[in-house]
């Protein structure tokens, strides 16, 4: 029996072959308006008769609205197949992305269920930290999809609130932590803001995370992550560095597009669904502020985020 995910994507697939209708819609449509089109300036030019002039304005003004029409149908077709193609990659990516951490959970659960671990406490706490790394992917996996669902409907719910950045970024942090081995990541923290800024901590704390899980997705085995938030000109000014595989110029200004990817070396082991750095600018937007991205191939990428400082309010007239 065909589980609910794989039925789904047949259904798309089915959605995603559209070159031929549009093909067939093309041709059925043009050779006739070009014929009709023909037949109308003819009459146009050859005929001597208010009735051959008015035959063949009324032949040019029905080709037009039929190629006006053949257009919009191809445009809306073309839309629906690259929805289709785009909704069958988003699930094909987070079954591959949540498959992962579920096949690790499952394969430590057994280790301790089968009690080969008893007498090795040292293993046993292993495989309880492990299940505990993973269940955190999982739930930063969740939160992303749900949190995009939201935005893309125009749903997301933004609670402001004027404080310092500090409690959401060492959140985000901590989050960060739970998800990696200790020695995996060398991640470097400097936090030094005294600004406060009107923001949602929920939202910033997902900023963060999602910078960071980004480049540690796009780094190699030397992983070196550098989080930086300072005040600069009435700026809170947050910056993730990486010394990763860093993004092609002609990719820079697709990555913050939904669903988007770089293709690299690393997109393999760095499954995703492509909505991290998507979901990272429609909230720093929400708050009013600005991203900007520096990367060169080979030399790793810095992420820089500028939210500006809330206005302080003057003393009551």
């Amino acid at each position: 029996m065909a589980t609910p995910v794989a039925a789904k994507l047949k259904h798309i697939n089915r959605q995603t072959r559209m070159t031929g209708p549009i093909v067939a819609l093309s041709v059925g449509v043009i050779v006739p308006v070009f014929l009709s089109t023909s037949v109308g300036i003819l009459l146009l030019v050859l005929g001597k008769s208010s009735i051959s002039l008015l035959s063949g304005i009324l032949v040019i003004c029905f080709t037009s609205a039929a190629i006006g029409a053949a257009i919009v149908v191809v445009i809306l077709l073309g839309r629906r197949a690259r929805i289709a193609r785009l909704q069958a990659d988003l699930l094909a990516n987070i079954s591959h992305e949540l498959r992962t951490p579920l096949a690790a959970v499952r394969m430590y659960a057994e280790s301790l269920l089968s009690g080969l671990l008893r007498d090795d406490p040292a293993r046993t706490e292993e495989s309880l930290r492990s299940i505990l790394q993973q269940t955190e992917w999982l739930d930063a996996m969740i939160d992303r999809v749900l949190t995009w669902r939201m935005a893309a409907r125009d749903r997301d719910v933004i609670e402001m609130k004027t404080d310092s950045l500090r409690p959401a970024i060492e959140e985000a942090v901590l989050r960060f932590s739970r998800m990696t081995p200790p020695a995996e990541a060398g991640l470097t923290v400097e936090i030094e803001t005294a600004l406060p800024v009107r923001h949602d901590r929920r939202a910033i704390e997902a900023i963060v995370l999602n910078l960071l899980i980004n480049a540690y997705k796009y780094t190699g085995e030397d992983k070196r992550i550098r989080l930086s938030v300072l005040d600069e000109n009435g700026d809170v000014v947050i910056a993730v560095r990486d010394n990763g595989i860093g993004i092609p110029q002609s990719a820079l200004k697709k990555i913050f597009d939904p669903y988007y990817r770089v293709d690299t070396g690393l997109r393999s082991k760095a499954p995703g669904a492509g909505l991290g750095l998507a979901i990272v600018r429609h909230l720093v937007k929400r708050h009013g502020g600005k991203i900007f991205v520096e990367s060169e191939p080979g030399r790793g990428s810095v992420f820089t985020i500028r939210l500006p400082a809330a206005q302080e309010e003057g003393p009551p007239k």
